[in-house]
């Protein structure tokens, strides 16, 4: 998870940098969707972990 947010920072700077954005909106609008992303990841291996509990116990 940290790292796909990272990755997200780094690429997000780069694109501000090369594309010269003032108020970093690339940094911002990148990091938030590394962390949407990240986050979907969690959720999504939780639920497949929960469901092969549920289906060892029956």
């Amino acid at each position: 998870m940290g790292i796909t947010i990272w990755l997200g920072s780094l690429l997000g700077s780069w694109l501000d940098t090369n594309y010269g954005s003032d108020n970093q909106f690339y940094f911002k609008t990148i990091t938030l969707i590394a962390v949407f992303i990240a986050m979907y990841a969690v959720i999504k291996q939780v639920i497949k972990i929960t469901n092969n509990q549920k289906n060892k116990n029956e």
